[in-house]
């Protein structure tokens, strides 16, 4: 085999690299910003009766609670004037995210990532009821933080631990994905994944309704998930709670 030619300069003459483009920039977000508005506060009996009533799934994890037909009543409805979209979604063997927005168009201004796999909180949905709790330690400098800006908390499922959930800022998956149901306001579903090896294991399922954000006090808030009149779907709620 003869010797590798050289140019002029005395470098060898080599084949240029392929190069991968870039990819395209991603386009901007059509959702809008939060503009967290203070809600308002149901009264004192209202939170007394909620701070009972949000006991139960921990202390009576094995009490069945039956559901509410159609959503919650009319009275409980306007005690606290306050409707926001969640939406629950994940792979279905990843973790499952919990996003909380004023409106499908709006940018979430609350992301948990819980502590439970997205097969599992859908098996535990089709039971009928689900009670999530998630609870972190009162302290003395605290007073000042909101329970939405909590870090970090502990996981109850229907009164069984499962672990550490953990707020974070909105990733761009995250966005994504509000961005693909910016017009849908109640519904649930499969999204394709973007790996095409994994399969079904890519995909990520989703849930979203309207829930009712309920204040009971600087240490709890209570989410309760509106379901459409006459439809006796599932009974979701979930508890922020400072102990």
């Amino acid at each position: 085999m003869g010797e590798p030619r050289s140019n002029p300069n005395g470098e060898e003459n080599r084949h240029p690299q392929p190069t991968t483009p870039p990819p395209p920039p991603r386009p901007p977000t059509q959702l809008l910003q939060a503009s967290h508005k203070k809600k308002a506060k149901p009264t004192k009996v209202f939170r007394l009766v909620r701070s009972v009533f949000r006991s139960l799934p921990i202390m009576t994890p094995l009490c069945k609670l039956p559901p509410l037909p159609g959503g919650l009543p009319d009275g409980r409805r306007h005690s606290s004037s306050c409707k926001v979209t969640g939406t629950l979604f994940g792979c279905r063997k990843g973790r499952v995210s919990l996003s909380i927005q004023e409106s499908p168009r709006c940018q979430p201004f609350l992301v948990v990532e819980l502590a439970m796999q997205t097969n599992v909180l859908q098996k535990e949905m089709s039971s009928g009821m689900v009670r999530i709790a998630l609870e972190c330690e009162k302290r003395a400098e605290k007073e000042k933080t909101k329970i939405f800006e909590e870090p970090l908390w502990t996981m109850y499922c229907n009164g069984k631990k499962s672990g550490y959930s953990v707020k974070r800022d909105p990733l761009e998956e995250d966005l994504g994905v509000m961005e693909l149901l910016r017009m849908v306001s109640m519904g649930a579903g499969v999204l394709p994944g973007k790996s095409e090896t994994e399969g079904q294991d890519a995909e990520l399922a989703y849930i979203r309704a309207y829930f009712e954000r309920v204040v009971g006090s600087r240490d709890s808030e209570t989410l309760y998930m509106l379901n459409p009149e006459g439809n006796n779907g599932p009974d979701l709620s979930i508890f922020f709670i400072r102990l």
